[in-house]
């Protein structure tokens, strides 16, 4: 980033980036939960959740991207390993020791609710001091949601099918 792309930002940069990377783990974790969890999913409505799963992964990836992209803008440096992920991240990672739809479609929520929390924490501490991270911050916000709005929709559905 350029030197008065730098100066805009209202605020200590490495608050910043330390929420950035926080993030940035979270949204690696979470890329590979949903990926791992699509290869193993097992139960009814599978075919769906297998491709609402894929979906989201693909979403995580960008935000990653997107996240990776401001900590370098900022004069940061991404975590450069998964170790450090797990070190540093805000939700965790659930691996998907039970294949079953309910538990993988429980366990995803989980992280989304998770990450709905961190982004709107993040707006709420950055705010306008850094309106190019704020902004990015709402744009995944709004993916997150509408992510944990997917995955509650085929946990009814599912519980429809279940009760039968």
């Amino acid at each position: 980033m350029g030197t008065k792309g730098r100066e805009i930002v209202g605020m200590d940069v490495k608050k910043v980036l330390e929420l950035l990377n926080k993030a940035f783990a979270d949204e690696w974790l979470a890329y590979y939960q949903y990926w791992l969890g699509s290869k193993v999913v097992s139960g009814p409505m599978k075919d769906a959740v297998i491709a609402e799963l894929m979906q989201h992964a693909a979403d995580e990836l960008r935000h990653a991207d997107m996240v990776t992209t401001r900590i370098i803008q900022l004069g940061g440096t991404p975590l450069l390993s998964p170790q450090e992920w797990v070190k540093h991240t805000n939700c965790g990672y659930d691996a998907p020791k039970d294949p079953f739809v309910q538990r993988i479609l429980e366990q995803n929520i989980k992280g989304e609710q998770c990450a709905i929390s961190v982004y709107n924490k993040m707006i709420q501490e950055v705010g306008m001091k850094d309106p190019v991270t704020y902004n990015m911050a709402i744009q995944i916000l709004q993916d997150e949601v509408e992510h944990e709005e997917d995955l509650q929709a085929l946990l009814e559905d599912l519980g429809v099918i279940l009760k039968k």
